[in-house]
């Protein structure tokens, strides 16, 4: 369907994209994963026919890109709908651009909207719809014409992870539609829902395959650590040579660990701990990640960030086991009649990094904006830095650092100007300031570049400078609302080293994110729906309480079995990824034979079956969905 050969553009004289091939078959879900800057979204324009190539060969159903435009269709990753029509008009739009006939308009919108879930409000305007809500719209606009091919930029960047998972189920129905799809994503967690995959950084294809290849050709296996001494445990492997362990990786109350071999990894690990007098739970082993692929391979071209030490003039807090930095008794917020936030009840600890998750509109932002003083509560109490009482005062805001989902930079500022500016809000000492910011700009690969305008910088910069910016005064209390949006996962795990190097100093810190994966990274979390709190605990916590089973299951039609089963089951349990799909059964045992009864009595082989741990993803969309039920 798709022949890329030697595709190269450049920029006057940056090279975008350097030189790359590959090729897409029919009806595949085709994966383009990289970071900002890696060349996605310029072979995206090439592949749609808005963009000439300086060089190669791109072929789309047999001819060029710009003769096969009205076969393609194009989700971009910035502008795809237009926030004062609403969705019928949309979809009117986008259809009479493409000529569709207006009786085959009707019939089709409609269809589109009722698998969607949107066929109840064809007059409410885009702007008002959810960031899952627009994306689906925006879907069904590059859908109403029925397009061979279809181009999706980026398309769940800042969507929650329940709206994210009911994307890709319709992209897997659309899929088994015939449709070919190539998507680009920075969540390498949709990367594995892909059935092949192409690592893209710096304008080159760096490996290409399965997942299970891709797997198979990192040669290391992952053994997951628990202990409560997770950073002595850190230091101690830390001295390991390379050849026994490949990477460590920090979770909140875990250590992944990457080894040639899983047996005699854990046994020389073990014994070692042991040695060492450290206590810790048995180790267990499990598959390795995409991520674990994408970070080897930066690793080995030589592109991981150095961790650059925060140049400090506070010392280390004396922890209190017991001291709370940051509490809510009952915490209600109204805003007219509508209630965001019921009832919430936090405890946050210095030292501690909490994270705060939910859907969209679930209330997570309007509860940091009251916790940080931005927002007066209707009702409950607070403790902010030791204080319950006016926590609007400078005393108080001046121990706190806030990073703004969507605002923290001024884009007409240079990189250096909004740095200083923040000095100067924050009151840092003249005679340190110069240092700090040259802190940020080596931290960020930025030296040489202060002088940019702040609003040119791509979107994962653009978050590492508004993370130093946050931090400049060294704050008691940091409050980081989706800090790592769009970031590259090397770029991530610096962000999370720096974020732990502060929480060790005694920062509390509060997070919201919606990359699961990184969630991980917290001591503890809550998850929100509907303005409340509906579980609590460590990442291992929740993952452990959640009910039944998740079975992985291997079948020679993976989109009619998933179809059947959502049928059949909550379509909630069901999610395709890759070739295989993810059920939820609460009892097992009598659930799974009923299952191959139904695959057997619908000519569906079932090739394989093995249960699998749940992803705090999994844990996520079930807590979410009893919740709502």
């Amino acid at each position: 369907m798709i022949e890329v050969i030697g595709l190269q553009k450049n920029y006057g004289q940056v090279a975008a994209v350097r030189g790359i091939d590959f090729v897409v078959n029919p009806g595949e879900i085709f994966g383009l994963i990289g970071p900002d800057g890696a060349g996605k979204t310029t072979t995206f324009g090439i592949l749609a026919g808005v963009s000439q190539a300086t060089g190669g060969k791109v072929s789309i159903l047999g001819k060029p890109p710009r003769e096969a435009r009205l076969e393609i269709g194009y989700l971009t990753q910035k502008f795809s709908l237009y926030a004062d029509l609403s969705i019928w008009e949309n979809l009117r739009y986008s259809a009479g651009l493409r000529q569709v006939p207006e009786a085959v308009f009707k019939q089709r919108a409609k269809q589109l909207l009722e698998w969607v879930g949107l066929e109840k409000y064809p007059q409410r305007l885009a702007k008002q719809l959810s960031g899952g809500m627009k994306q689906k719209l925006a879907l069904c606009c590059s859908l109403i014409f029925s397009p061979k091919v279809l181009l999706l930029d980026e398309a769940t960047t800042g969507v929650d992870p329940v709206s994210r998972r009911e994307f890709w189920d319709l992209l897997a129905t659309v899929a088994g539609t015939g449709v070919t799809i190539i998507t680009a994503t920075p969540y390498l967690d949709e990367g594995e829902r892909c059935n092949r995959i192409a690592l893209i950084y710096e304008g080159l294809i760096q490996q290409i395959g399965t997942l299970k290849e891709l797997r198979e050709g990192l040669g290391l296996s992952r053994l997951e650590l628990r202990t409560k001494e997770l950073d002595k445990a850190e230091k101690i492997l830390q001295s390991f040579p390379k050849n026994q362990i490949a990477d460590i990786q920090s979770f909140g109350d875990r250590l992944d660990i990457l080894v040639p071999s899983p047996e005699e990894g854990k046994r020389y690990i073990e014994k070692r701990l042991i040695e060492e007098n450290l206590v810790f739970e048995p180790l267990s082993w499990d598959q390795t990640t995409l991520e674990n692929v994408f970070v080897s391979r930066l690793r080995s071209l030589g592109s991981d960030p150095p961790f650059i030490p925060f140049p400090y003039l506070k010392g280390s807090r004396s922890l209190q086991k017991s001291e709370v930095a940051i509490g809510a008794d009952d915490l209600d917020k109204y805003f007219g009649d509508f209630q965001a936030v019921k009832k919430v009840n936090l405890e946050i600890k210095y030292g501690e990094i909490y994270g705060l998750l939910g859907a969209n509109g679930a209330g997570k932002t309007t509860t940091i904006k009251i916790l940080c003083g931005l927002l007066p509560p209707t009702a409950g109490k607070m403790l902010l830095v030791g204080e319950s009482e006016n926590l609007h005062r400078q005393s108080v805001r001046s121990k706190i650092g806030y990073m703004s989902q969507k605002f923290t930079l001024y884009d007409d500022l240079s990189i250096k100007e909004n740095l200083e500016f923040y000095c100067g809000v924050y009151q840092v000492p003249y005679s340190l300031r110069e240092k700090k910011i040259n802190w940020v700009l080596e931290t960020c690969s930025l030296v040489g570049q202060e002088n940019t305008m702040t609003g040119r910088l791509p979107g994962g910069w653009k978050q590492r400078v508004a993370f130093g910016a946050s931090v400049l005064h060294e704050p008691d209390i940091l409050f980081l609302d989706e800090p790592t949006s769009g970031v590259d996962p090397l770029a991530r795990r610096q962000f999370w080293r720096l974020i732990r190097d502060f929480a060790q100093r005694g920062t509390a810190i509060l997070v919201t994110t919606h990359y699961l994966e990184e969630a991980e990274s917290c001591h503890r979390m809550a998850f929100m729906v509907a303005g409340e709190i509906v579980a609590q605990g460590s990442p291992s916590e929740i993952k452990a309480a959640q009910p039944g089973q998740l079975i992985a299951l291997q079948v020679n039609d993976t989109q009619r079995a998933s179809d059947l089963l959502k049928e059949k089951l909550d379509s909630w349990r069901v999610s395709i990824f890759g070739d295989s799909i993810h059920l939820v059964l609460d009892k097992p045992e009598q659930e799974l034979p009923q299952i191959k009864d139904l695959f057997l009595h619908s000519h569906i082989e079932l090739q394989a079956e093995r249960p699998v741990p749940f992803s705090l993803e999994d844990a996520f969309i079930g807590i979410i969905e009893r919740a709502e039920r």
